[in-house]
């Protein structure tokens, strides 16, 4: 049996002990207590309570509109549901950007309110006052670069980051600054393998990848996409391990079926 696997609670730690042993990472996002309870017993090794709650749980466009008490009400579901993995959290959109008492506030908020263990923020250089902030309070970060959905708006498109010689270079740049800064940790989101590569072997913190090759520490996905939930969204990085927009829809065809012929309740099924 691996070691993290005996690990009675996952921390940042044992996370750095996994990358010096190189045993991948797994990583997925829960949003509400059920799905957290089953992801864990599975032995999901971190859950992250993603700003991918806005589209997902509700249906918005992007991640820019959810808000830091829907995060925190998100956060603190999923924490009751959680006995040994990670638990992150997204601090969202407004809550940290330029503003680093904000940031710092916002952060002791989703600590003090939820149980979470570490927070998650996007962006490098531009960010490093409110990490710097965030970390002298003792709260552990997490740092996301690449594709960071949160700046949809000036980016205009989902598309590959850092193709291009310079945006790679900043890339790089920023990974090594908010390791230095002393992030435990960073996702790197659908960036070119090759790049991916290069980051994390020149890291020692973990790189945990999602559209950014196998040459990583470890992957995440959105809970969501992963079970075939959600089904408009097709990516190349996506792996479907089930069709349960599919099972959901038949077995909710069954039951009104089953009422409207009076199959249900039957004879044992009631009092």
């Amino acid at each position: 049996m691996s070691e993290h696997i005996k690990a009675k609670r996952v921390t940042t730690h044992v996370l750095n002990e996994m990358k010096l042993r190189g045993e991948k990472i797994a990583m997925l996002t829960a949003y509400d207590y059920s799905m957290a309870r089953i992801i864990d017993g599975a032995g999901i090794d971190v859950i992250l309570v993603g700003d991918s709650a806005s589209n997902v749980m509700a249906g918005h466009e992007t991640t820019v509109p959810i808000t830091l008490n829907e995060m925190i009400y998100h956060a603190s579901s999923v924490v009751r549901g959680v006995k040994r993995a990670l638990v992150v959290v997204d601090l969202p959109f407004g809550t940290y950007q330029g503003n680093s008492k904000e940031a710092l506030s916002s952060a002791i908020r989703i600590m003090k309110e939820t149980g979470a263990h570490a927070i998650k923020m996007e962006g490098g250089r531009e960010i490093q006052e409110s990490v710097t902030r965030i970390l002298s309070a003792g709260i552990p970060v997490m740092g996301h670069l690449g594709l960071t959905p949160q700046s949809i708006h000036k980016f205009g498109t989902y598309v590959v980051r850092a193709q291009e010689e310079e945006e790679a270079k900043k890339l790089i740049e920023d990974a090594h600054l908010l390791e230095k800064t002393g992030v435990f940790g960073i996702v790197l989101e659908k960036i070119p393998a090759k790049l991916a590569e290069e980051v994390a072997g020149s890291l020692k913190i973990p790189v945990i990848g999602i559209g950014a090759g196998s040459k990583v520490d470890g992957q995440v996905l959105v809970i969501h996409d992963m079970l075939g939930i959600t089904q408009e969204f097709s990516p190349r990085f996506l792996r479907r391990y089930h069709n349960l927009n599919r099972e959901i829809h038949g077995a909710v065809e069954k039951y009104i079926n089953d009422i409207k012929n009076v199959d249900f309740p039957n004879d044992k099924e009631q009092y």
